[in-house]
């Protein structure tokens, strides 16, 4: 039968050999093009009239807000589903898991907080009333997200099973509470406490799969509704199985990601993270190869007590690693890496045993500690930028953009299957881009970046944020009694839209003309004014050193040249750092190691989609990454230590100021949060004399969303049932110093400047 189909196949191709190309044809290029033009099409086909969004009563610190409302930002429903909805390959958990997993017990915080979901009332870790506690933004089921999560937290199938993740959206939309009414900001910074919610994430899967219990309640519930959502699990082996491998997983996160300094816990608190730290620390896991990590735990001392030894012996150091991965291996899998921590605290014979303490030692020497949170920055005009982040890292020409999205879904936990190429696919690797882009073709053998990170997606978030403008202030003020308000209108016309009361106004114009004249005199020559319609609008962003009297704390931008790490096998690569080629040592700095890293990344096409489709939208991701970016290269500008040949990160020693449309829905302020208000931003770091009595705050809460319009920032101090986080200024990476351009100005003077701020 079979040779009989196999002879009529070879006489149909020789007889109309024509329409077999043409057949081909239409399956590698029209069908893969039409899905492409498909994607955009769906990428409008959610219309909830609301966005998804939803009111909560008795929320996170007693917060109650009616149905968040919008403003004019450029984007309409469906542009902002998209924006929440869509994946760029992160990977936190499997999907099931997030569906079923109950929040843990409460030793030290409020009892757990029940909600319905899927049609069961149970203390849910996704309930809405959950996710706001770390401020999240909960959502209602819509056509992009039929599972009702939070703004941001997406599905990823990857290789066959699915994925609960992170995209963009969880961390860069904000929202504004005033008097029960919500203003969602898309493109804002999230009041996110992301450590908060990955900490509780852990705690709630260790109590799931603990078995000093014979009978584990939790644990068969679990089972059960895993299995009930008839997905990715069949049998109650497969789900413990996985449990087992993912609690692993998020504890050996937690453990890299300690944040401490002069082993003192670092707090990041609310509307923070160390980004960049805990982007090098995933890139340095995956990176470090056998032999490496060896040397590393040789070289562990342990001082305590006053005594210095080894923390391990040689044969400590081989029974670690005695049955982890090949002794030439290039590079560990994640599995690979768990089993070192585990043997390195399992009290078997012949293992260490260490504790606490110890292993922190070991990772210490390994990685960085992401001690230095800072704001989550907002996105509008970020696709208009010459640089982007704090410090002005990535230049956001050509493929820069890509590369810069790249390395932040490394950071939010893309699946990283990194391996080291074999056989005849090494050979083709060596000559890859992949290998020719991250340095490689000058080693015996290479890395195959294989991931879950989506380019295809990663490309058309960046050109969806083309279209996304600043808010406008949308604040109302009583012109008798002067205080503010938000105007009311049809449900869906844009609030700052809206009319004021007769002979009310948003803005003093008597008070903004004088403003503007203080901001061409004191901010102006960093903080560039733009016009927010002009499609054509390019923000330059002046450089200040960290050096500088001026400067802010310099805790991220020091972090982010000096860290250090084990280059595995990009070890002796060549590597253009802008003023030449360095060779790239075995201690490198990370910054070193996560360049060469998202090059290759990005140099591969999606490894988990059909191959036509993988490569046509390889080439049209890149294609239309060039094409659609506004950016050309440029030197940067402002007033920063150049990089030199013997320092070629210098200039990374600084902070950028950005431009201020919309700076008001972005509290709190400085690159790290360290100021509530634009009020208090405007007084001096400490008291100074008679002509400035003010100063910042030392101390202040964070959490609220609870907007205050005149100072122009979130209510910062303590009130009963508010349980956030205080904010202490006096230690590294919180300090709230330098940019005290206008601290001695006269107090009118202050709060016009502050009305020009408003109207930006």
């Amino acid at each position: 039968m079979f040779s009989r189909i196999l002879f009529y196949l070879v006489l149909f191709v020789s007889r109309r050999p024509k329409w077999v190309i043409f057949g081909l044809l239409v399956v590698l290029i029209v069908l893969p093009f039409a899905w492409i033009i498909g994607a955009k099409v769906y990428q409008y086909s959610d219309r909830s009239p609301d966005r998804g969004a939803i009111a909560i009563k008795d929320g996170a610190f007693r917060e109650s807000f009616q149905l968040p409302e919008y403003l004019d930002q450029g984007w309409d429903a469906p542009a902002s589903l998209w924006f929440y909805n869509t994946t760029q390959g992160s990977a936190l958990l499997p999907y099931d898991f997030f569906l079923a997993l109950e929040q843990p017990d409460k030793i030290d915080d409020k009892d757990k907080v029940e909600c319905k979901k899927g049609g069961e009332k149970a203390a849910w870790f996704r309930c809405d009333i959950n996710m706001d506690r770390f401020r999240y933004l909960p959502q209602t089921r819509t056509w992009f997200n039929p599972d009702a999560l939070p703004v941001g937290f997406v599905k990823k199938t990857y290789q066959g099973k699915d994925y609960v993740g992170l995209t963009c959206a969880a961390c860069h939309t904000g929202q504004v509470n005033f008097k029960g009414r919500a203003l969602r900001i898309d493109g804002g910074p999230a009041m996110a406490d992301m450590v908060g919610f990955l900490t509780d994430l852990t705690k709630a899967m260790e109590q799931t799969r603990r078995k000093a219990d014979k009978e584990n309640p939790q644990l068969q519930r679990f089972v059960k509704r895993v299995i009930a959502l008839n997905n990715d699990y069949g049998n109650a082996a497969e789900v413990e199985n996985d449990l087992n491998k993912w609690t692993d997983v998020r504890h050996l996160y937690d453990i890299v990601n300690r944040s401490t300094y002069n082993l003192t816990k670092v707090e990041y608190g609310y509307a923070r993270l160390d980004a960049f730290g805990r982007i090098y620390n995933r890139v340095l896991q995956h990176a470090i190869n056998r032999q490496q990590i060896a040397e590393v735990l040789r070289s562990v001392i342990d001082s305590k007590e006053g005594a210095t030894h080894r923390l391990l012996s040689d044969a400590e150091v081989e029974t670690v690693l005695r049955d982890v991965g090949e002794p030439d291996n290039i590079i560990l899998s994640e599995a690979e890496f768990w089993k070192i921590l585990a043997n390195l605290q399992s009290d078997a014979p012949g293992f260490p045993k260490l504790n606490l303490r110890q292993m922190l030692l070991v990772r210490d020497g390994i990685f960085n500690p992401p001690n230095a949170p800072v704001s989550y920055p907002f996105l509008w005009d970020i696709t208009h930028s010459d640089y982007v982040q704090w410090n002005g890292l990535a230049n956001n020409a050509t493929l820069g953009p890509l590369g810069r999205n790249t390395g932040e879904v490394i950071g939010v936990f893309a699946i990283l299957d990194w391996h080291q190429a074999r056989g005849l696919g090494a050979w083709f690797r060596k000559y890859s881009l992949p290998a020719l882009l991250s340095g490689q073709s000058n080693k015996r053998t290479v890395v195959n970046f294989k991931s879950s990170v989506d380019l295809f997606n990663l490309q058309r978030l960046e050109s969806q944020l083309l279209s996304l403008k600043s808010p406008q202030w949308p604040f109302c003020r009583n012109a008798s009694t002067k205080e503010y308000y938000l105007p009311t209108g049809p449900k869906d016309e844009p609030v700052d839209q809206r009319p004021c009361n007769t002979g009310d106004k948003r803005i003093d114009e008597d008070m903004r003309d004088r403003g503007r004249l203080i901001y061409a005199k004191k901010c102006q020559g960093c903080h560039v004014v733009i016009d927010r319609e002009a499609w054509d609008r390019i923000i330059v962003g002046k450089l200040l050193a960290t050096d500088s009297k001026q400067s802010t704390d310099d805790a991220m931008a020091s972090n982010s040249v000096n860290y250090k790490g084990k280059a595995g096998n990009f070890k002796d690569i060549y590597q253009d750092v802008g003023v030449g080629t360095v060779i790239v040592g075995e201690d490198a700095p990370a910054v070193q190691i996560l360049t060469a890293a998202t090059r290759g990344v990005v140099a591969t096409p999606d490894a988990d989609k059909w191959l036509p489709r993988r490569l046509v939208e390889w080439i049209y991701t890149l294609f239309m990454a060039v094409s659609d970016n506004p950016i050309k290269a440029s030197m940067k500008a402002g007033d920063y230590n150049p990089d030199t040949t013997a320092n070629p990160y210098n200039s990374l020693k600084a902070y950028r100021a950005r431009s201020l449309n919309g700076i008001w829905a972005t509290a709190p302020y400085l690159h790290n949060g360290s100021v509530p208000s634009l009020y208090d931003l405007l007084l001096p770091e400490n008291q100074k004399s008679e002509k400035c009595p003010a100063s910042r705050p030392k101390t202040f809460m964070v959490g609220a969303r609870e907007f205050d319009p005149k100072k122009v920032g979130f209510r910062s101090e303590k009130y009963e049932g508010y349980d956030g986080f205080e904010f202490k200024t006096d230690i590294r990476g919180n300090k709230n110093k330098g940019h005290e351009y206008g601290a001695c100005m006269s107090e009118q003077d202050r709060w016009d400047l502050i009305e020009y701020l408003k109207s930006l």
